[in-house]
């Protein structure tokens, strides 16, 4: 861990600027989910008990480096203030002076930090205003880490730079499940297409005792070792990328666990008329849509022997009952572990954060990252420039 965090810092009577995911969905001017707002709370709470001024900034949508009112962060005060039950400032165009003229213990909320170009071209003279803004630079938008702009990269080389509370516990379960990983650590790795997910199955075969393979991107894989898989979606021309992962899998150790039997069905639509067959066996005319129960039996068996779960993405078309099955009964295995100490579980990605939502296993799992593509570049190997500017503060 080469990144400081709050408790390292001197904030007293310091004005903290404070990079916050507030990319938060909006309908008709109203906040219609406050997850990512709240989860923002135990940050701004420690800095104002450490006697610091948090100056929070945010980016909202893609509004292409110019004002657009429809993206205003200003929409977002109400329900910020009301997962905080304090009163924010909002500041569209701000001033250090501005800044040092609201009281110590103010939150001051600046405007969407995309309606400047100079943002996502992570130009120096936007971090240097920036940096004017504020005495310590506190990051805590792990989301946005994956991205060098001037707000996540820039300013952190221009203030003494830490970690908020989000970012701190974000790092801490990856770099457990992934850089420090009690074995035997196994991960699921699903989705519509093995495209993808090419690197991030590169990264983690080295890593991992078992990937279990789910989703879309299996029928590749079935079809990789010679299967048919019907009308099922598959990756045809990326045939012969998956007999390399199985070979590379297979040189390096790492047991990959593929589904022994499906749910298929003719009709892609909620309620369709669906059966069980051996994925030997898939009807010409079928699609597979969800891993088969027998398959399920074999992961939950290697959930049981395992003390470390990385999961990213479902193991089937989990949106549509009843092919939400197979995620829901192996993310309730992983949370019953969890839950008695026997499993360290870790999951993020979009679709991930849904489908165990869905299965109401979310809260029971060890951590659940909503840091899309940040979660999914960490996984992959690659280095998150937000964060490696927190490790050369």
């Amino acid at each position: 861990m080469g990144w400081k965090t709050l408790d390292d810092m001197d904030l007293a009577g310091r004005r903290v600027l404070t990079r916050v995911d507030l990319n938060v969905p909006v309908e008709d001017g109203r906040v219609t989910d406050a997850t990512r707002i709240e989860r923002i709370v135990p940050t701004v709470n420690t800095i104002l008990e450490k006697g610091g001024s948090p100056v929070l900034m945010a980016h909202f949508g893609r509004p292409k480096g110019r004002p657009v009112p429809e993206m205003s962060l200003r929409q977002v005060v109400p329900a910020l203030e009301a997962a905080l039950g304090r009163q924010v400032i909002f500041m569209e165009k701000p001033g250090r002076a501005a800044i040092d003229a609201t009281p110590a213990d103010a939150v001051i909320l600046l405007e969407n930090t995309r309606f400047s170009p100079m943002e996502e071209a992570n130009d120096p003279k936007m971090a240097q205003f920036l940096a004017s803004l504020g005495d310590v630079y506190c990051n805590d938008a792990f989301s946005a880490a994956h991205r060098a702009h001037a707000s996540t990269e820039g300013v952190a080389h221009l203030l003494p730079a830490c970690a908020g509370r989000l970012m701190e516990e974000e790092l801490s379960a990856l770099e457990r499940a992934l850089a420090r990983p009690e074995r035997p650590v196994i991960a699921v790795v699903g989705g519509a297409k093995v495209s993808t997910k090419l690197e991030l199955l590169g990264n983690l075969i080295g890593r991992m005792d078992a990937i279990v393979i789910g989703g879309g991107m299996a029928n590749t894989f079935l079809a990789a070792q010679g299967l048919e898989v019907g009308k099922s979606l598959c990756e045809r021309d990326l045939i012969p990328t998956a007999q390399e992962v199985i070979e590379k899998a297979g040189a390096a150790g790492c047991d990959l666990i593929l589904p022994v039997d499906a749910v298929v069905a003719r009709e892609f639509k909620a309620g369709a008329d669906s059966e069980v067959v051996p994925v030997d066996a898939v009807p010409e005319d079928a699609m597979i849509l969800d891993t088969g129960p027998r398959s399920v039996e074999v992961i939950c068996a290697r959930f049981e022997t395992a003390r470390t779960l990385v999961w990213n993405g479902p193991l089937g078309a989990f949106e549509i009952e009843p092919f939400n099955a197979a995620t829901d009964a192996a993310a309730l295995k992983a949370a019953e572990l969890t839950e008695a100490g026997r499993l360290l579980s870790v999951a993020g990605g979009g679709d991930t954060v849904a489908a165990l939502n869905s299965s109401g296993a979310a809260a029971r799992f060890s951590y659940v990252s909503t840091a899309g593509g940040a979660f999914l570049e960490w996984l992959e190997g690659k280095t998150l420039p937000g964060v490696a500017a927190l490790e050369q503060g």
